[in-house]
């Protein structure tokens, strides 16, 4: 069986491209000759900055011969059904052979198809794949149709076995297909022939090109970090950089620069950003003291000066940009030591949203909400005000200008010089995590209290204008503030209800959307809530201002307010409990469990929440536990059929002294056990307890079906024991409701 080798010279393809390229290369070519009915053993995908290569391994010769029977319409079925049929199966009506069916006669359509050989066919697909290739961008070039990343120059595509190779022919716009290709654009720019995988790759490797990116990468890598091993030194790792670099070069030769010691003193993340947005340089850092003074280049070229003149050239575009960021280092240091003052102004003509206003505004609302949590996760209330007003300062900062990603750490390092207390330089780098499932939580309570308090405000204004996530698509990525708002809340085990900080947020956001009426009111409101401490106080809050205020007297008006504000943050709590769902899932607790948990009142403390979802799962585990869901379903049930049946709730009454059988009596004791320890268990949020008091019941409730029946003829018998069973369900039902678990 042969192997296929396929190469694709080219200009340089960019280096974020190579990756992606070289799968669809692989799968669009395997893809179509698995289609066409080819075979093969192996199959393996390459890219360098001038090449894209794919080798098949133990590839069928040809296709097999195919015959297929195709059923048609009926015999006298109308012309256009029938001429559909024929376009489909590729025949004509002489073509077609009659045949008795259950239902009469039909049409049948035999369709025979030869075996083609493999060159043929491989022509085909690989012409198809390169007109059709999808880069992400492409272009013409000369007079021809063709596109491709970078103007195509020739084409490999040969087939190789004991006997030799054979080249598969192939015109592509005047490219055809051959045999051979090119080594480095300097080095070995010559061409030369090759007849196989292994002697491509190898005689790619004497002309200067490692075909494998990984080697490339790991090449680098051990040349960098020996280097600077020499010196006492270690190189930053970056795996992303180091896969970048390696798409940048196909002869890597790794060289070792110096930092004037001008530039030492910026902050090492400046340096190391700076180096690796625009020269691509790795930062090499001196463990002792964490200051970058080096800088690992790779060039694509052995000089005879063993790279001293790349190196200088490197680094005198390396100083200039360098020399940028320390102006721009040195012009923040003054704003900043004077207050920040002119950052934070200039943040009113930054829009944030055109609906939800500007940054400026934004901070106003943080600041805020911020000191309103503080309590809640043991931060002082000062300092999570005087960090949320200054979190976002860095903004305005030319460094933040230049490099947008180093937005947050500059903040930190700017209120450090402004004096600020160390808790507030911190949240200023802190507040924005964490940004994904892997990124870190902040600990510190005030930059928990502004993180909470940023993903908040973004939550609840978007709800308040109605752009929230739809299906797949969510722009303002507040799914993934409400997973860092559910994260922070876990892991510092903060203990507070959401709902009410969602209904003072989203009112302080409609006031500002809907106009001044509303302001007025939410104003008043929002001091109301903040000093009641709860929602359930808002009512008052609408009849005060009712009296006070001319211009809100509206009665409508105040409960249309009321009611758009509750619904908004009920949908919103109801989103966190969607996120919570998918992250509890992610922890091996079951959807059912979790929805038995958010049916339970305070469903909005998520840490109780999960506290009380933990422990029912852990109960559910046990055979007590999974046997009383059975108990308790069965007398949920019969006591259902009952209240229908009898048109009356059996919700008290249930009285000892009507007890006949020992196990009805033992339920009873069984039962006031439980309630003993239940009612201050769950008072005191100590949800294990109950859980594993609430399973204990379980013999109890097991004998009793065994031996009791509920459905007795003397009806003063029955009404006792329907009363009995309605103390089995509200005494599980105080502790989750069970009638969301599943089996």
């Amino acid at each position: 069986m042969p192997d296929l080798l396929i190469e694709l010279f080219s200009e340089e393809i960019p280096a974020r491209m190579q990756t992606r390229a070289a799968d669809d290369l692989k799968k669009l070519v395997t893809d179509g000759l698995v289609e066409a009915g080819l075979t093969y053993a192996g199959a393996a995908a390459f890219s360098t900055p001038r090449r894209l290569a794919l080798s098949l391994d133990g590839l069928s010769a040809e296709s097999k011969a195919t015959r297929e029977e195709r059923k048609g319409p009926k015999v006298g079925a109308p012309d256009k059904a029938i001429d559909g049929f024929l376009r489909g199966a590729g025949v004509t009506r002489e073509d077609l052979e009659i045949r008795d069916d259950k239902k009469g006669q039909v049409y049948f359509a035999v369709i025979e198809k030869p075996g083609r050989l493999a060159a043929d066919i491989i022509a085909e697909v690989l012409e198809k794949t390169i007109r059709n290739f999808p880069w992400p961008k492409s272009m013409r070039w000369g007079d021809g149709p063709l596109k491709w990343v970078r103007p195509l120059h020739s084409i490999i595509c040969i087939l190789s076995d004991e006997a030799g190779a054979q080249v598969v022919p192939l015109d592509i716009d005047g490219i055809t297909s051959g045999d051979s290709t090119r080594g480095h654009r300097f080095l070995a720019p010559d061409a030369f022939s090759v007849t196989g995988f292994d002697d491509y790759e190898a005689k790619l490797k004497r002309a200067h090109v490692i075909l494998r990116a990984d080697e490339r990468a790991e090449l680098i890598w051990h040349d960098a970090t020996n280097q600077a091993f020499a010196l006492g030194l270690e190189v930053v790792e970056d795996r992303g950089l180091l896969a970048e670099v390696a798409g940048l070069v196909e002869w890597p030769v790794v060289l070792l620069g110096q930092i004037a010691d001008t530039f030492l003193g910026l902050p090492p993340e400046v340096l190391q950003t700076s180096m690796k947005e625009h020269q691509k340089f790795f930062s090499v850092r001196n463990p002792k003291t964490s200051r970058i003074e080096r800088f690992v280049t790779v060039a694509n070229m052995e000089t005879a000066d063993h790279g001293a003149t790349i190196l200088a050239g490197n680094q005198k575009v390396l100083f200039a940009r360098l020399a940028d960021a320390k102006f721009f280092w040195e012009n923040d240091l003054r704003v900043a030591k004077a207050g920040m003052d002119p950052w934070l102004e200039s943040l009113s003509n930054v829009t944030f949203h055109n609906k939800l206003g500007s940054q400026k505004d934004r901070i106003e609302r943080i600041a805020a909400l911020a000191r309103e949590i503080a309590p809640a996760v043991g931060a002082d209330p000062e300092l999570a005000e005087q960090a949320a007003r200054v979190a976002k300062a860095d903004l305005s900062s030319e460094m933040v200008y230049e490099f947008p990603e180093l937005q947050g750490l500059m903040g930190r390092y700017y209120a450090t010089e402004a004096g600020l207390d160390a808790s507030v330089a911190a949240a200023c780098q802190e507040h924005y995590s964490p940004l994904g499932p892997s990124d870190d939580v902040p600990t510190a309570p005030v930059s928990v209290a502004v993180a909470l308090a940023d993903k908040i405000d973004t939550l609840t204004g978007f709800w308040a204008i109605d752009e929230k996530p739809t299906g797949s698509k969510d722009p303002f990525a507040l799914r993934r503030a409400a997973l860092g708002v559910i994260r922070l809340v876990l892991e510092n085990s903060v203990s507070s209800k959401l709902l009410p900080v969602f209904q003072l947020t989203v009112l302080k956001h409609m006031a500002r959307v809907r106009g001044s009426e509303y302001a007025m009111m939410a104003d008043k409101a929002a001091l109301a809530l903040i000093e009641a401490g709860k929602q359930n106080e808002a009512a008052r809050v609408f009849e005060a201002l009712r009296a006070e205020a001319a211009d809100t007297s509206d009665e409508e008006a105040n409960k249309k307010l009321l009611a758009a504000m509750n619904a908004m943050a009920a949908d919103l709590l109801s989103f966190f409990h969607d996120r919570l769902k998918v992250f509890l899932k992610d922890k091996g607790i079951r959807h059912d469990i979790i929805d038995a948990c958010i049916a339970m009142p305070g469903n909005d403390d998520l840490t109780l929440l999960v506290k009380r979802a933990e422990a029912l799962a852990e109960t559910l585990a046990t055979d007590d536990g999974e046997n009383l869901i059975q108990g308790f379903k069965r007398a949920n049930n019969i006591l259902t059929q009952a209240e229908e049946k009898d048109g009356v709730e059996y919700s008290y009454g249930a009285d000892i002294k009507f007890a006949e059988d020992d196990a009805e009596k033992a339920l009873f004791a069984a039962l006031d056990a439980a309630d003993a320890k239940i009612a201050p268990a769950m008072a005191a949020e100590d949800f294990s307890t109950a859980m594993t008091a609430m399973a204990a019941i379980r013999p109890a409730v097991d004998a009793f079906f065994t031996d009791v029946q509920v459905n007795a003829d003397s009806q003063v018998l029955r009404r006792n024991r329907l009363n009995l069973l309605s103390r089995i369900r509200n005494l599980c039902l105080s502790v989750a409701d069970l009638t969301k678990i599943e089996g």
